[in-house]
């Protein structure tokens, strides 16, 4: 079944290429049935198991050690569904009139295979091949289908994203160097014990690959670019998913392969998170352009995943997965929204835009959506942000007091930006050269309709992920070792509480 996900997208691609007449239907097609196949893993996955399910494996190079070895545990589920959903989202958020439309859902198709191999592969070369090969379809979808500086843009998220590739790829092969095990295979490398100074050091590497990919500061500049200037749907993969395999990669690789060193590293971690949380929400406030202000919020979301991965809590991590899930569904709805601002109006411009909200000639359907998005995205009880949040918190609260609170009250600033966006698009009088804006075609509201119904349905019953994924990150936290005295020895300001790895 897991194969089946991964290369079900190909397929509908190479018929894209046979069919070009029904591209659009095929896409669809692929993109639901990749969705249905993964509900019904979700549906028969075993939430008391918190080891590997559904594994596949067969030896693919052996002199390489690249094995194809797949499998799905609490952890990658959530994110794989997500995927899934996205895609399919983002293909029905598409217009239907698009330019080189073939190219265009064939390219999406791939980037489906490439995420979703990624989050399921138990090969680290595996990993990387699925990691490098999501890079090239958004290259092209960036730089054709793209604003004015789509080629700027394209251009630096490709170079940050190969410098991530091959920098986790000299990680890795390191290791196995250092550890002349002969394979890549995940659970035989977690079961190696390494020196600490060798685990901190190869720690440290993959902290620096999976930082950019995240992004964390001060490696975010390539996201503001890309995310403004990618086309609406595109844009709802890059922040709703696609920055997912950076958080994914610091829990899976970071904290389940080096508990002992993670242990070190993790007080210097919170300083790097609460430095993005403050500086994505300030410069968020700043920001004069929707989509922008909507990027660095995205930024300083992040941090929050960080610093419950740094934790190291059962809360936090739990925590982090939530937060990963909530983040994306909120993420991909504001830019779905303001793709459909932008398409009616002809801009994203805050001084430009006015009384939306009205019930006549505005987009009341598009205001109401954004109140609901920017209520979710600064975390109202009762929507998907707040479960988030408030497990990551309330975990990491026991490690590092004074980083979460610090964190916590960054929360505050994105009322203040979201307000900004609220009053100044949705209220007041409308423009007088849009005496009757365009009606919000289906296509357009169905992917709102959706990610709104799942960030209320999932805040008031947040125990169907909670259920599936606590399982599998308790054990990631059994992992890590009592703290030592080495934890003593590092000097940092927002230390607090009890050692990484307790409480919770």
């Amino acid at each position: 079944m897991l194969s089946a996900i991964i290369w079900l997208p190909v397929l509908g691609a190479m018929l894209i290429g046979i069919i070009p007449r029904f591209s659009r239907t095929i896409a669809l097609a692929i993109s639901g049935l990749t969705l249905a196949i993964s509900i019904a893993i979700a549906a028969t996955f075993n939430y008391q198991d918190p080891g590997l399910q559904f594994v596949e494996k067969f030896t693919w190079i052996e002199p390489l050690g690249l094995d194809y070895q797949l499998g799905v545990d609490g952890l990658s589920l959530p994110l794989v569904i997500l995927n899934a959903l996205l895609i399919l989202l983002a293909v029905v958020a598409t217009n239907t009139e698009l330019m080189r439309g073939r190219l265009f859902y064939a390219l999406m198709l791939l980037v489906s295979t490439a995420i979703t191999g990624a989050f399921l592969a138990q090969n680290l070369l595996l990993f990387f091949l699925f990691y490098e090969l999501e890079l090239i379809p958004l290259y092209l979808l960036i730089a054709i289908w793209g604003g004015e500086k789509r080629g700027y843009a394209a251009t630096k998220f490709l170079i940050y994203q190969a410098l991530s590739g091959m920098i986790l790829l000299a990680g890795f092969l390191s290791w196995a160097w250092f550890t002349k095990t002969g394979n890549f295979n995940y659970e035989s490398l977690a079961a190696t014990h390494l020196p600490a100074n060798l685990q901190l050091l190869f720690l440290c590497v993959i902290l620096l690959g999976f930082g950019i990919k995240m992004p964390l500061v001060p490696f975010h500049t390539w996201l503001p670019d890309a995310y403004i200037e990618a086309s609406t749907p595109v844009s709802m993969l890059l922040g709703g998913i696609v920055s997912k395999l950076g958080a994914y990669g610091l829990i899976r690789f970071g904290l389940g392969l080096f508990p002992d060193a993670w242990v070190i590293v993790a007080p210097w971690l919170t300083i790097i998170a609460v430095i993005t949380a403050v500086y994505g929400s300030l410069i968020a406030i700043a920001q004069t352009d929707i989509k922008k202000t909507i990027a660095y919020s995205s930024v300083a979301h992040l941090s929050y995943i960080l610093l419950a991965t740094a934790a190291g809590t059962p809360l936090s991590i739990l925590g982090a997965v939530c937060q990963m899930v909530a983040h994306g569904l909120i993420l991909a709805l504001l830019f779905n929204l303001v793709g459909i601002i932008e398409a009616k109006t002809g801009t994203r411009e805050l001084k430009q835009l006015h009384g939306l909200l009205n019930p006549q000639r505005g987009l009341p359907f598009v205001g109401v959506m954004l109140i609901l998005a920017t209520m979710a995205s600064a975390g109202i009880p009762g929507m998907v942000g707040f479960i988030g949040e408030f497990l990551s918190f309330q975990g990491s609260y026991t490690a590092f007091p004074v980083a979460t609170l610090i964190c916590l009250a960054s929360t505050g600033l994105t009322s203040v930006y979201f307000i900004i966006i609220i009053n100044r698009v949705l209220f007041g009088k409308l423009e007088q050269n849009h005496t009757y804006l365009p009606k919000v075609a289906s296509y357009e509201r169905v992917p709102a309709i959706v990610l709104a119904a799942l960030i209320i349905w999932l805040g008031i019953q947040p125990n169907i992920l909670i259920s599936h994924s606590q399982i599998t990150t308790d054990r990631i936290v059994a992992m890590m070792s009592h703290p030592t005295t080495q934890i003593a020895e590092v000097e940092n300001p927002l230390l607090g509480g009890v050692p990484v790895g307790r409480g919770g």
